[in-house]
């Protein structure tokens, strides 16, 4: 069972771009970004990044050495989300 921030990212995810293989009813907090699960590459996950800055109002930068962590699962990137995000 997914919470709210995490159906909201995946969602966004999907729609973004353009994920037609990607079934939400699929997806959970555990569902891997790379590879397996949702199947991006490091150019998606800039794409999810901006998305990111725009939406929720904090940047993602690149040189972070917590970007594998942060960028392993739906999961953990809705946590670091909902950590970071401006209210």
């Amino acid at each position: 069972m997914m919470n709210e921030l995490e159906q909201e990212l995946a969602a966004q995810i999907v729609k973004e771009l353009n994920l037609e293989d990607v079934s939400l009813d699929e997806v959970s907090a555990d569902t891997p970004l790379y590879g397996e699960g949702f199947g991006l590459d490091s150019i998606d996950i800039l794409e999810i990044a901006l998305l990111i800055s725009k939406k929720y109002g904090f940047e993602l930068r690149s040189d972070n050495p917590e970007n594998e962590k942060i960028f392993a699962t739906l999961g953990t990137l809705a946590a670091y989300v909902a950590a970071h995000r401006v209210r």
